[in-house]
């Protein structure tokens, strides 16, 4: 079992930047890989940012340049670096995990263990 907390969400300004982070709790790094999402009222939720244990990302076309994921493996935490914010990235941003055997990826149904989420709102 792994538990996930989100922290970091906001109100910003367009153009704006957030850090947000996700501890871990109970998560085996040797068999779990961490991602983000987001989802606004009726949609879909949608993948952001990916991460592998060595390190190597995946982003959506749509925040590619704008944002970084990150993680700290000693401490159990995955951060998103989001600069240069929009009203479209206004959303309930989750951290994920899925098992290591699955490659980097933004797809939902790969990942089995979710956070409660963090709002993030952007204004124009």
């Amino acid at each position: 079992q792994v538990q996930l907390v989100e922290s970091g969400g906001g109100s910003v300004r367009s153009g704006g930047s957030l850090r947000l982070s996700c501890i871990a709790s109970g998560y085996a790094s040797s068999e779990y890989r961490l991602g983000w999402f987001r989802q606004t009222p009726g949609k879909e939720r949608e993948g952001v940012a990916a991460i592998d244990s060595d390190d190597s990302t995946t982003y959506a076309d749509s925040v590619k340049g704008r944002f970084t994921i990150s993680q700290d493996s000693a401490k159990n935490t995955l951060y998103l670096q989001m600069n240069n914010l929009k009203p479209e990235d206004t959303a309930i941003y989750y951290c994920a995990a899925r098992p290591k055997i699955v490659r980097s990826t933004l797809d939902k149904r790969d990942y089995n263990f979710w956070g409660s989420g963090t709002q993030v709102t952007v204004s124009s």
